[in-house]
């Protein structure tokens, strides 16, 4: 099976635990007000390769990988989901750890087709990154241009299912660092069971000169980038948030 891959990274420290090889594929509905990579947005473009192909590139630098693995990424990556399903049966087959970092926007609970087709995925996925853009319906609409309702339930899904997830969010100045979100996304994620890691990822803006060259306006060009230990002070109100949820669901009096 072939799948449009926009390029392929050797050495990812930041896309899952150890070192990894990362294949970014095109396509995605969200339209993030920060997103950094909007030469992915665009469906049915960039290089055709097969599953086969990118193993093959795997394998070249395997040694590299002992601790890390493959991570499959966007783009969304479910907008290709039979794609990353063949990749990840086949890399399971080599051993190989398998990671997803998706947004979860493709989730469709009332598909039985969709369903049955990602449970296989997830029977091959040994972690998933989620990134909830922002736990807030009308706030996360204004961000990305998508509803977020099913996102949440993708991540219900993932904690009935037992995949291990790490939660990502960007804090935003302005947008995705209020006090009263984090709290809420904390809130939120500590009613599932499958949480392995959380980051609050400091706001930047590297992808500046993506959409200076292919000649679209960057919304949030007026907007400065985040320091790290800001982003580190507001990881703890999404702990707080969390603890909150846990403490009332008795999570900390279990045996």
């Amino acid at each position: 099976m072939k799948g449009y891959v926009h390029s392929q990274e050797s050495f990812g420290t930041v896309d899952g635990p150890g070192i990894r090889y990362v294949v970014f594929l095109q396509g995605c509905p969200m339209r993030c007000l920060y997103c950094h990579n909007p030469d992915t947005w665009s469906l049915n473009t960039g290089n055709q390769l097969e599953t086969d192909e990118i193993l093959a590139a795997y394998e070249k630098n395997r040694p590299y990988y002992r601790n890390g693995g493959l991570t499959v990424t966007g783009g969304e990556p479910l907008m290709q989901i039979d794609f990353v399903t063949e990749l990840f049966e086949k890399a399971k087959a080599l051993d190989i750890h398998t990671c997803l970092d998706t947004s979860g926007i493709t989730y469709r609970p009332d598909n039985q087709d969709y369903i049955r087709r990602l449970d296989r995925l997830m029977k091959a996925t040994d972690l998933v990154l989620l990134d909830i853009k922002h736990i807030d319906p009308a706030e996360h609409q204004k961000l990305t241009g998508q509803p977020n309702e099913g996102i949440l339930a993708f991540a219900r899904y993932l904690s009935d299912k037992k995949i291990p997830v790490w939660i990502r969010h960007v804090a935003v100045p302005g947008i995705t660092d209020k006090p009263e979100y984090l709290y809420r996304l904390g809130y939120f994620i500590g009613e599932l069971t499958n949480i392995r890691a959380l980051d609050v990822l400091p706001y930047h803006t590297l992808g500046l000169p993506k959409y200076k060259n292919l000649g679209i306006d960057y919304p949030l060009k007026d907007t400065p980038a985040m320091d790290k230990s800001r982003a580190l002070s507001l990881r703890a109100e999404v702990i707080r948030g969390l603890r909150k949820r846990r403490e009332e669901l008795g999570y900390y009096n279990r045996s």
